[in-house]
């Protein structure tokens, strides 16, 4: 039986490597994390997701999959609390919790050393021959990447790219945390992975760590399955106008 060629980089034979990137020179790169993602989601979301949308873009377009990346930059404070750990949220807001470690969070480096890595990574990318790196996920990371893409290009002869979304009142990926849109996601990609009761039914107790819509009774796999929809249509364009231009 013929078997179907992966679309992930750790899974190519280098003749199938060869195949792809000579089909299509692009590099997906996840911006994951080790978080917190509340009670209900895996430490891996962003990877989980950012890995899991690539894959399918990579199947409509072309292109090489890369393994999630989980170290990453973030809000620090001295006492070592990190992202999630402290509260953004003023205390009469129901999203309001007390800053403290939360667990499993295990992902961050300073700026620099995520900007050394990145340019280590795209180094090596252009001279394994690929033209074009998109990368997205978590959404600190996604950040730095975005502000550096001129550095990128100027540096590497890349082409690069992030799948924000910009439009108003786009259905994205990953515009939250841990909130509808994000378990939608993971509802989509992994749903084995969610675990919704693991968070109250206390309508009054709103999940710690949550940023964005309270995700109970309201994120469905098919908000997920939708939004991963919309953005590779919408990616797809943007990338074949770039491997038309190459």
């Amino acid at each position: 039986m013929e078997s179907v060629m992966s679309n992930y980089y750790i899974e190519l034979t280098p003749s199938q490597f060869r195949a792809r990137l000579a089909a299509a020179p692009i590099a997906y790169l996840p911006l994951g994390t080790l978080e917190w993602h509340s009670e209900h989601l895996p430490l891996g979301t962003d990877g989980i997701i950012s890995g899991g949308f690539f894959d399918a873009l990579a199947s409509r377009v072309g292109g090489i999959v890369l393994p999630m990346l989980f170290l990453g930059p973030d809000r620090v404070r001295e006492d070592g609390l990190i992202g999630m750990d402290f509260c953004s949220f003023p205390k009469d807001d129901p999203a309001f919790y007390t800053d403290r470690q939360l667990d499993g969070s295990a992902y961050w480096i300073p700026d620099d050393l995520y900007v050394a890595i990145i340019r280590a990574t795209f180094a090596q990318l252009a001279r394994a021959g690929f033209k074009i790196v998109v990368a997205h996920g978590h959404g600190p990371s996604g950040h730095l990447y975005s502000e550096s893409i001129p550095r990128w290009e100027a540096e590497f002869g890349l082409r690069c790219f992030t799948c924000v979304d910009s439009s108003p009142g786009a259905l994205g990926v990953q515009t939250d945390h841990a909130a509808v849109n994000e378990t939608s996601l993971v509802m989509a990609l992994r749903p084995e992975l969610v675990d919704m009761s693991a968070l109250s039914t206390d309508p009054s107790e709103f999940p710690v760590g949550v940023w964005g819509d309270d995700p109970r009774g309201a994120a469905t796999a098919e908000i997920g399955v939708r939004a991963i929809a919309v953005q590779v249509d919408r990616m797809e364009k943007i990338l074949k106008g770039a491997l038309a231009e190459l």
